[in-house]
C-alpha cells in the first residue's frame, strides 16, 4: 500500500522498512499539527517498536492513522504487528532496564512511557500487536 502523507501501512522486513516508518509517522505527526517534541516522541516510540517489531517479531506491519475522539483534533495512532513468537513474559518485558538481548532495555517501558495511550496484545507463539497514540496538546 502506498501511505499517503497522513497515514498508511508498511511491512517491517528490513532495517530500511524501519527507516521508512520514521519517516511516515513524522509526516502524519507533523499533519496531525503535534508539536517538535511530540512529534520527537512519537516517532522515537515508532522507531523502538518498530525496530522490535523486526528483531523479535521476525517482522511484521506498522499501521498510521489519523486518530479521532470527540471535540479535540485529531492525533496519530500506530499499530505494530507481528506474528512472532509472542512475549513470555510481558510484565518482565515492561519493567524499565530488563532486555531479553544485548539491547538497553529501553524498548517497550520507553515506547510506553513517550506516548499517551499504550495497549499490547500478545500470546507466546501467536505473535504481538501494540498500539500507541499521541495526541496534540
Amino acid at each position: 500500500m502506498t501511505p499517503d502523507t497522513t497515514g498508511g501501512e508498511i511491512t517491517i522486513a528490513s532495517n530500511d522498512d524501519v527507516v521508512r516508518v520514521r519517516q511516515l509517522v513524522r509526516t502524519a505527526a507533523a499533519a496531525a499539527g503535534l508539536s517538535l517534541v511530540d512529534q520527537t516522541k512519537i516517532v522515537t516510540a515508532a522507531s523502538e517498536l518498530a525496530r522490535n517489531t523486526l528483531i523479535h517479531g521476525g517482522g511484521g506491519s506498522a499501521r498510521v492513522e489519523s486518530a479521532a475522539r470527540a471535540g479535540r483534533r485529531p492525533g496519530v495512532r500506530i499499530t505494530f504487528t507481528d506474528d512472532g513468537p509472542g512475549i513470555p513474559d510481558v510484565d518482565q518485558a515492561l519493567t524499565e532496564g530488563w532486555t531479553s538481548g544485548g539491547g538497553l532495555g529501553l524498548g517497550l517501558p520507553g515506547a510506553r512511557r513517550l506516548v499517551d495511550e499504550f495497549e499490547l496484545r500478545t500470546e507466546p507463539g501467536a505473535g504481538t500487536t501494540v498500539t500507541v497514540t499521541k495526541w496534540p496538546r
